[in-house]
């Protein structure tokens, strides 16, 4: 198996003028084949977010769904560190569509502990269910984790330091292409198919829109990125991207081109890196805004009065502003604060807390949610852009996958699962909502706090 995800060998290099162009169009082959990607891990990622509403028939509670929704980042938090120091020793080409399949096969079967348990006319299997659907949900999350490495490494390898923020902020809106069309997929995929595979029985046609439908496209979309995906420059007979680019970072070796070990990764490179956890720990509290707005918004909303449809669409809303968002944020810290990510992370996540406000105190006026969570969108993703990219800047290239991963983990299983998804659903069940509102205000506080503490660090980095 792992002989199978080996890094391809260094062909000759390219010499004459047919080199130009062809770096060219390999990278902007090699981009789409990581966009698409990475898109496509979010078809398959966080679908039992959309399911949530429909599940209060069969008696399941907030609490018991914020545990299932747990799972799913606890897997991935651990999956995205571990996945991270393999993918830094792996050929992206294969460990992305890999993954991409497992995560659509797991998401698949998320449809047996609903209809197959048939909760309905046995109410007592409703434990078991809950237990599967948190196995499921942990597969899912764990097959997703080979998603951001391999792409960390392609984005590493083929877009150098100056313009990789720009680069970057353009490739994490698959994020938002990805996550976005869940809602989407679940309306129209509940009417496209529901009756196939459910027929009579409505209560069911959920399922096909939330797993089946999105699996399917999953599972499609990875054999694209193969055929579009390729390891490094260097596996296909071009330089390395500074040389062509004479792009050299301060900090750049020709030893940043071999394959290290996972001990040289982790021990000299990664977690001696005071910076790094700062980052990390920063990290945990926007990813606590970021999925505790939505996982939480379809509830939030059809509790408020708002009718599902109209949920799924705010959901895509959420997602798509981001778009927009990212791209301006990557852009300002390529360019306006040349290179620095603390600042533009910190003012953005500022500016989140504004529209948690306004998302708060809407009642069930479906404009002013509406305007609440586009700007939250719009806002969140540059931090955790330019968060994944910061940690890329802290770590040689050979190494800038498990940087990733660690500030991944604790994005994922203190800030989501801990946070996000235990924490808020159980707060929600006992103390209400206005409580999660709360605990959203302050993590966007200690973002700001923890990005603080790295400000002048990276102001002395930069300026060596």
């Amino acid at each position: 198996m792992f002989k199978f995800l080996n890094p391809p060998a260094y062909k000759q290099e390219m010499t004459g003028p047919g080199v130009d162009a062809k770096y060219k169009a390999m990278r902007w082959q090699v981009f789409c084949g990581a966009f698409i990607g990475y898109a496509a891990f979010y078809i398959v990622r966080k679908n039992l977010s959309m399911a949530i509403p429909m599940l209060d028939q069969f008696g399941i509670t907030k609490g018991e769904l914020g545990t299932v929704l747990a799972m799913n980042a606890v897997a991935y938090a651990f999956s995205k560190f571990i996945m991270a120091t393999l993918s830094d020793r792996s050929d992206a080409r294969k460990f992305l569509p890999l993954g991409l399949v497992m995560s659509a096969v797991a998401m698949f079967f998320m449809i047996v502990p609903i209809a197959g348990l048939d909760l309905v006319a046995h109410p007592e299997r409703k434990a078991l269910a809950i237990i599967l659907m948190g196995v499921l949900n942990f597969l899912v999350g764990w097959f997703n984790g080979m998603g951001w490495p391999p792409c960390g490494r392609v984005m590493t390898h083929w877009f150098s330091q100056s313009e990789r923020g720009t680069w970057m902020s353009f490739w994490n809106c698959a994020h938002n292409v990805g996550g976005g069309l869940v809602g989407p997929m679940a309306t129209y995929g509940a009417v496209w198919f529901g009756s196939w595979f459910y027929g009579a029985n409505e209560n069911l046609y959920f399922l096909a829109g939330t797993f089946i439908f999105p699996a399917a496209v999953a599972i499609l979309i990875a054999i694209i990125a193969y055929c579009l995906l390729r390891d490094t420059p260097q596996s296909c007979g071009l330089p390395a991207v500074e040389k062509w680019r004479n792009d050299y970072p301060k900090n750049y070796s020709e030893k940043s081109e071999e394959v290290l070990s996972a001990r040289e990764i982790l021990f000299k490179y990664v977690l001696n890196n005071r910076i790094l956890w700062f980052v990390a720990i920063a990290n945990a509290f926007v990813y606590m805004v970021r999925y505790g707005c939505l996982d939480w918004a379809p509830t939030i909303l059809t509790e408020k009065g708002i009718d599902l449809k109209s949920a799924g669409w705010a959901y895509f809303a959420f997602e798509y502003a981001a778009i927009p968002g990212t791209i301006v944020c990557g852009w300002l810290s390529d360019h306006l604060f040349k290179g620095r990510r603390a600042l533009p992370t910190m003012i953005f996540m500022a500016l989140v807390a504004v529209f948690i406000v306004i998302y708060w105190l809407a009642g069930n006026n479906v404009t002013l949610n509406l305007i609440g969570l586009v700007g939250i969108g719009f806002f969140i993703y540059g931090p955790v852009m330019l968060i994944g990219v910061q940690a890329l800047d802290l770590a040689p290239k050979n190494a800038a996958g498990t940087a990733a991963g660690l500030t991944g983990f604790f994005g994922y299983f203190f800030g989501t699962a801990v946070l996000a998804n235990t924490l808020v659903g159980y707060v929600a069940d006992h103390a209400g909502w206005d409580w999660t509102f709360v605990l959203f205000l302050a993590g966007c506080a200690l973002s700001i706090v923890f990005m603080a503490l790295t400000f002048k660090e990276e102001q002395r980095n930069l300026s060596k």
